[in-house]
């Protein structure tokens, strides 16, 4: 099975960038299952329902989020009737919207994808490491799930690693996202789960993650906040990751980095251009 995670969309620039090429994407690479972070979707803070539709519109089939999923008060009400709209599974019992769910993709196997927020540096929400083993428990890889897509939205590396190691043999692909940078770690681990520190964002990368550069800078000199944050408007950069899994076990035989568009240097799969 193909699949491919795009990172943190960031304001009006890095959601067109993704709406306007995903569409291409999925058709010319045979892509089975698009999973998109959309937390920052809206001006940089959140994601409307509006935004979402578009998004799933264009191709995801999944849309995840983080710590800034309720920014937009509305999408306390609006996550109950969008089943493709996931937040943190750790977020406590009684709080609105799901964390995990099952889906099917475009070739008819069943896709397994959880949402979870780190502590490090983060809110203190419920133990991410109990709530994503209870979840592959219940829906265990090869029986269940044809493929289980893990996207941990924390600050500090070394929990994202601890994730991999926990996962590693149980899931398809640990993958980051938050810190808006991709990262270079992309690899198989030793039992067959693929993994990558954080898969980078879409947006801007003329920026301070994705903002405007002035007002970050400002506060790091005066460490006095001088106005909001606003979405950088420059050209953006789509950035992901891409895996191949195995048809019999769900464990992934390829991982590889995207990057389209924008400042950073292109790159796209080895193993989507020997389709």
């Amino acid at each position: 099975m193909r699949i491919l995670f795009l990172g943190d969309l960031v304001g009006r620039v890095g959601r067109t960038a993704v709406i306007e090429q995903l569409p291409d994407l999925v058709e010319e690479q045979q892509l089975d299952f698009v999973i998109v972070n959309g937390e920052n979707s809206a001006s940089g803070f959140g994601i409307t329902e509006a935004i979402l539709q578009d998004v799933l519109d264009a191709g995801a089939d999944v849309v995840t989020t983080g710590n800034h999923v309720w920014d937009q008060r509305d999408t306390l009400v609006y996550i109950e009737r969008q089943d493709r709209l996931l937040r943190p599974v750790n977020y406590p019992a009684g709080t609105p919207g799901r964390g995990a769910h099952l889906f099917t993709a475009r070739n008819g196997a069943q896709v397994m994808v959880a949402n979870v927020m780190g502590r490090v540096y983060m809110d203190a929400l419920d133990d991410p490491f109990a709530a994503i083993d209870k979840m592959v428990g219940d829906c265990p890889l090869g029986d269940v799930a044809d493929a289980i897509i893990i996207d941990v939205h924390a600050e500090a590396t070394s929990e994202k690693q601890a994730m991999g190691h926990f996962l590693d043999g149980r899931v398809s692909l640990v993958v980051g996202t938050h810190t808006h940078v991709p990262t270079a770690d992309h690899q198989i681990l030793e039992n067959g789960t693929a993994y990558m520190s954080d898969a980078g964002m879409c947006g801007a990368y003329d920026s301070v993650l994705g903002m405007d550069k002035e007002e970050p800078v400002n506060r790091f000199q005066r460490k006095i906040p001088g106005s909001r944050f606003t979405p950088a408007t420059g050209a953006a950069t789509i950035c992901g990751v891409a895996i191949e899994t195995d048809d019999r076990t769900g464990l992934a035989q390829a991982i590889a980095p995207v990057r389209i568009g924008g400042r950073l240097e292109p790159v796209l799969p080895p193993f989507w251009s020997a389709s």
